[in-house]
């Protein structure tokens, strides 16, 4: 099985190659490692091959790791997962960016549960723009009534959105939705005095589409960290 540095290099290559091709700006995508359900072991081995931007799904599994890597203090953690209201307070102190604020009284909880020692908490919208059902995220008309609402918060900066669209094989139908959201964003930036930047969108299967229509931060788990351990051969 190839090396985590091997398969860092081979996801940086094609996000190179996917700049190129969409005539982007080399360096303008980050590669966030989604890391939930990894061994510290392997966090580390991504970080001595130069990552430094983590993405995490569970707020105690994510606390574990964060206190274990304390010495490595130019590490970025991304919480990218479902937040209940009643769990914003570590995620509100302990990470740089939250990608899944999709309601009002979330964001309220972050903003006041953002230490005041901090810089404003990085936050994406979740939008759910395949309409699916089985997914968490605001629709179009409520990620703009909610962007609206994110002017009040002084503690968190909106920075754009972020979407998990309905998988597709064929490379136009996977461009479709990428290209409503960040026909969306341009839509808040227009209406709202956001400035917002950032386009959190495109995994391991869909990056390359993702980042020809925009993507700013790829989300990549497998194809950088091979399969996820096993819960129950690794108790």
């Amino acid at each position: 099985m190839p090396s985590i540095a091997t398969r860092l290099e081979t996801v940086r290559r094609r996000i190179r190659e996917a700049e190129k091709a969409a005539n982007r700006e080399l360096g303008s995508v980050t590669l966030l490692a989604v890391s939930k359900m990894q061994p510290v072991d392997a966090l580390q081995q991504a970080i001595a091959a130069g990552q430094r931007e983590f993405g995490e799904n569970y707020l105690q599994e994510a606390a574990d790791k964060q206190d274990e890597l304390a010495d490595t203090t130019d590490l970025h953690w991304h919480f990218i997962g479902p937040l209940q209201s009643n769990k914003t307070k570590p995620a509100a102190a302990r990470f740089d960016w939250v990608h899944s604020v999709d309601r009002l009284k979330l964001a309220r909880r972050l903003d006041g549960q953002r230490p005041e020692g901090l810089p404003p908490l990085n936050v994406c919208l979740q939008v759910n723009i395949s309409g699916e059902s089985s997914k968490a995220g605001l629709s179009p008309a409520d990620t703009e009534t909610l962007a609206g609402e994110m002017l009040q918060f002084e503690r968190l900066r909106l920075r754009g959105l972020m979407a998990i669209p309905a998988p597709a094989s064929d490379p136009e139908k996977q461009r479709q939705p990428f290209r409503a959201l960040r026909e969306l964003l341009d839509r808040l930036n227009q209406r709202f005095p956001l400035h917002m930047d950032t386009l959190s969108m495109g995994m391991s299967a869909d990056l390359e589409a993702a980042i020809a229509e925009g993507a700013t931060i790829v989300r990549v788990g497998t194809d950088v960290f091979g399969p996820r351990p096993d819960p129950a051969t690794t108790a």
